[in-house]
């Protein structure tokens, strides 16, 4: 079993989020998704964030009838700061230790992960997919060597980083989705539709409980 781990605020929830990690789970062929929304993330706190049960519920009623992808409320349930390094060992202990866990995170997070809560760890708890939109430059050798760790070889075959102690890094290419949260919250301030760029039921959640304005 190949598991894939997204997690982020969601903040709202958008059809682009549904489009790339489609993408990824083909690409990197993996059995399942877990999106998990983040409670209190230590590197947002000034966003403008909505309740964490509803953006939960946007996210879980969106999938509904989305085959391979689930939502996890392990970051609700858990007291404190959202770490990403809590909710993997928690998947882990939950699971068949056969079972094949990948963290999946954008290009722009990755290159902040010096910031990240025991971030020497993560490279050794689960392999990393590394979302790039296609087109953009990648420059993520040099990155790892300088800020992982020294020894990651990459295999051109399979788009990846190996290395003998750590967890592999994949590189998937995604496609550029002109769809961001933000975009959402701003046209929510300022009246602006936003039908088509998200769910329905986001958009009856948006509007029925006043959310973003």
């Amino acid at each position: 079993m190949r598991i894939g781990l997204f997690g982020g605020t969601f903040n709202p929830f958008h059809n682009g989020h549904i489009t790339i990690i489609e993408h990824v789970r083909n690409a990197c062929r993996l059995d399942r998704v877990y999106f998990i929304p983040s409670a209190t993330p230590p590197h947002k706190p000034d966003t403008n964030l909505a309740p964490a049960d509803e953006r939960f519920m946007m996210v879980k009623q969106s999938l509904k009838g989305c085959k391979g992808f689930l939502v996890s409320d392990k970051e609700l349930v858990r007291q404190g700061p959202s770490f990403t390094i809590d909710t993997i060992n928690e998947f882990k202990q939950e699971h068949n230790p056969q079972t094949r866990f990948y963290f999946i995170m954008g290009s722009d997070a990755f290159l902040d992960i010096n910031t990240w809560k025991n971030k020497d760890e993560l490279f050794k708890a689960v392999p990393m997919i590394i979302m790039l939109r296609k087109g953009s430059q990648n420059n993520m050798a040099s990155f790892i060597d300088e800020n992982i760790s020294k020894g990651y070889t990459f295999d051109e075959q399979d788009h990846r980083f190996v290395h003998v102690a750590k967890q592999e890094i994949r590189i998937c290419r995604v496609p550029i989705v002109d769809i961001s949260s933000t975009m959402i919250r701003e046209r929510v301030k300022n009246n602006a539709p936003i039908s088509g760029l998200v769910p329905k039921i986001v958009e009856q959640t948006i509007q029925t409980k006043e959310l973003y304005r």
